[in-house]
């Protein structure tokens, strides 16, 4: 296992009236993150806010190329994302003790917090396909190029891990800085995690590794 010091490259924030970032997603040209009350779009070249949702968000984010999905206490809600309207809901698997959301290989994939899991989901009707075990709070999930990594927060500590799909085992570890802690995860496919950084109110750039 690989372990590393995380490489910043940028902090964005804090910004006026957002006390947390609960979620981060990307939609190819901007990062949304959840505030608990709406979903904001964030420039990432020139850290400037452009518009808002208004929709309950309390923890993850993620988008499918179509649709926003959104944790909001104990469901999911799909959204769209030129007029923030709901489309439709399903439960989440943590009833409420969800943390992290991401959509890949069409499905969901959500982390389960203090129960130190990530569920691969149905995104039509919530039903749990697989389950992998952590032996971290899980705080943010991503996948990019066939690689599965997640968020954790423990403490004071967080760090971003890249694990086995198939068995949880860590491949590699990105330690942050002490006290950048990390809720919500998000690849921009490439070069880039975006991390959103809880009661700071701030999203933090890291660097992805080069393999």
């Amino acid at each position: 296992m690989a372990n590393r010091p995380a490489e910043v490259v940028r902090e964005y924030g804090p910004f006026p009236g957002v006390e947390q970032v609960n979620g981060v997603s990307y939609d190819g040209k901007d990062v949304w993150f959840a505030t608990g009350d709406q979903l904001v779009a964030l420039e990432p070249k020139d850290g400037t806010l452009g518009r808002s949702l208004a929709v309950p968000s309390h923890a993850g984010t993620a988008f499918d190329g179509r649709h926003f999905f959104q944790i909001a206490e104990a469901h999911i809600q799909k959204i769209d994302p030129a007029t923030g309207r709901v489309v439709s809901t399903i439960p989440a698997p943590g009833g409420g003790g969800d943390a992290g959301l991401t959509w890949a290989e069409g499905t969901l994939w959500v982390g389960q917090y203090r129960d130190r899991k990530i569920h691969q989901i149905d995104p039509e009707t919530g039903k749990v396909l697989r389950t992998i075990e952590s032996n971290r709070f899980v705080t943010g999930v991503t996948w990019v190029d066939g690689e599965l990594w997640h968020a954790t927060w423990e403490g004071d500590e967080s760090e971003l891990r890249h694990v086995d799909p198939r068995t949880g085992e860590v491949i590699d570890t990105l330690e942050m800085p002490t006290g950048a802690h990390v809720s919500g995860l998000e690849s921009n496919g490439n070069d880039l995690f975006y991390c959103g950084g809880g009661k700071s109110g701030k999203v933090r750039a890291v660097r992805r590794p080069r393999r």
